[in-house]
């Protein structure tokens, strides 16, 4: 069967929809969660319960956000990437930069000997590119820009912010379901049928809602993979390249990286823990997608 050709806009316009939509899911989760809990307490003004997890959450979160740069590079002990010494990477960077009208990052190399990468920072004007020794090391020229292109997608498609709003919506999801559970201890019986149906709904649904918006935003997190490669394309017109990084990491024999904690690992290129990984899309189904592109 031939295979049916995906032009790469229509691969960014598709998976920027369905992002959306995903995004509304965990609004809408989050806003019927508040409802049912306002009621189960006899209609407190749930604004109140709303304005509480907004404080909570946004003050971790935008902390992290604005920072994110910072934060990211620091803790995967990477280092600035020397113009001399990294010349190949300065001058992909730089080319890429002209080709999709992006300012130029910082660069920074981190020591490791996966294939890997990742791109942080909460907009273009204050985003950071890191790539691994063993990217740099076992890919080719234009493999290596494949993967610097996937990642200056991720910037141009402002991800952090994406990604920084889900975070807030989950984590204020979770943030309501512990307060509502927990209030449950210190609440006396009451004879209210009503509001012991809404209780029981308000239960239930602080249980699964957690887990509902979380496995949203992990489907959110492929999405963005996808969008990436896409965008990578976009900027290099060779799919090839990308394909060619993604078989070498596929075949990579490396031991998964310890170092690299569980918030940081949705950034980069492909898994750093080997095996598959819930936020980023299985391998063969990049590589499938990029071979139709």
């Amino acid at each position: 069967m031939e295979k049916v050709h995906i032009d790469f806009r229509d691969q960014i316009s598709k998976n920027k929809y369905k992002s959306f939509f995903l995004i509304f899911i965990v609004f809408s989760v989050l806003v019927l969660l508040i409802y049912v809990i306002g009621m189960a307490y006899g209609g407190i003004d749930i604004f109140v319960i709303l304005i509480f997890a907004i404080l909570i959450s946004l003050g971790y979160i935008l902390i992290s956000y604005y920072n994110s740069d910072k934060i990211a590079i620091a803790s995967v002990g990477a280092k600035m990437a020397s113009r001399e010494k990294h010349k190949q990477y300065y001058q992909l960077v730089e080319g890429l930069t002209i080709a999709s009208g992006l300012p130029m990052p910082k660069l920074y190399v981190m020591n490791s000997a996966q294939i890997n990468a990742f791109a942080s920072g909460r907009d273009p004007q204050h985003a950071v590119v890191c790539v691994t020794e063993g990217a740099l090391s076992k890919l080719d020229k234009r493999e290596l820009e494949g993967v610097l292109a996937h990642e200056l997608g991720h910037i141009a498609s402002y991800d952090m912010r994406y990604m920084t709003l889900v975070a807030v919506m989950v984590g204020m999801v979770s943030i309501v379901s512990q307060i509502f559970l927990r209030s449950l201890f210190f609440r006396r019986g009451g004879n209210d049928k009503g509001n012991a149906i809404f209780i029981v709904i308000g239960i239930v649904l602080a249980i699964l809602a957690p887990i509902v918006v979380w496995l949203v935003q992990m489907s959110l997190s492929r999405k963005r993979e996808f969008t990436a490669d896409a965008s990578a394309v976009k900027f290099t017109r060779y799919p090839n390249g990308l394909i060619g990084a993604l078989k070498k990491i596929k075949a990579d024999v490396v031991q998964p990286e310890k170092r690299i904690g569980k918030a940081v690992a949705p950034l980069f290129f492909s898994n750093p823990f080997k095996g598959v990984g819930s936020t980023h899309p299985p391998l063969d189904k990049r590589i499938k997608t990029l071979e139709r592109m």
